[in-house]
């Protein structure tokens, strides 16, 4: 399997990243399944704070394994704050997670429920001077993490991610995304739990810090659909949909999830 070309299938699937990624079968490795009974509840976690300059957004991009919007991090526009954090994280990037079809394609899975998709939204600590030198770092990232439920409510908020897929439908396509507040995306409920853990892509560093907000957000089975309409491969080659591009959740290895409710 050559370094550039990890993926979702058989051949290049989560099974095998770890030939190429040995981090990828470390001891704090994400997503996971949360087990209610299993959580502590943990009083002295305060709720977060996120404040977003909606001038940050700048690009929208398919890179053939997700869809990702971009932000400026070149200083304290847009950060995360509060929870189980201790410093003020800069917003770098948002992405999804989807599957073939509505019934799964979260990462994390909830006493056994799976989600039709899951939203990542990276952030990272400046205190570490830039990105990559947060990857290295135990408090390094930090993750909000959002379920997507497929209801009949089309969630309005993500209508604007889901415009400008025409204009990245292909491998490769990215298109201006500007004026876009983030923080639209977040359920009612600040409700979370907590845990360490480490990206679910290659190099799966573990370095997160992760908030996994307990309410999903309603989408739409129309703007799922429209989500798989991406294709994984570049513009001219035969159109291969983009999905299926989740993690499987992995072994817990004795860390605690801690939750900020009852």
């Amino acid at each position: 399997m050559a370094q550039s070309v990890w993926g979702y299938d058989s051949d290049n699937g989560p099974e095998r990243w770890h030939e190429n990624y040995p981090l990828a079968k470390g001891d704090k490795q994400s997503p996971i399944e949360i087990n209610s009974k299993d959580v502590q509840h943990d009083s002295s976690l305060s709720s977060w704070h996120a404040s977003y300059d909606p001038g940050a957004a700048k690009t929208i991009l398919n890179n053939g394994r997700t869809c990702r919007v971009v932000f400026d991090d070149t200083f304290d526009r847009s950060v995360l704050r509060g929870g189980p954090l201790t410093d003020a994280y800069r917003l770098r990037q948002l992405h999804l997670h989807w599957g073939s079809s509505d019934d799964h394609g979260s990462e994390h899975v909830i006493d056994g429920v799976k989600y039709a998709a899951e939203l990542h939204m990276v952030h990272w600590n400046p205190k570490h001077g830039n990105f990559a030198g947060a990857l290295k770092q135990p408090d390094g990232v930090a993750v909000v993490g959002i379920f997507l439920k497929v209801g009949n409510t089309p969630k309005p908020e993500m209508k604007r991610i889901l415009e400008e897929i025409e204009n990245i439908k292909t491998k490769g396509k990215e298109a201006p995304f500007l004026h876009f507040d983030p923080s639209i995306l977040f359920p009612k409920s600040r409700d979370y739990w907590t845990y360490h853990g480490s990206f679910t892509t290659p190099p799966c560093e573990e370095c997160i810090t992760w908030i996994l907000l307990r309410e999903p957000i309603e989408v739409s089975s129309d703007q799922m659909a429209k989500l798989r309409s991406l294709s994984k491969n570049g513009e001219n080659e035969p159109v291969s949909p983009l999905v299926d591009n989740w993690r499987p959740p992995q072994p817990l290895k004795g860390r605690t999830v801690r939750a900020s409710f009852k």
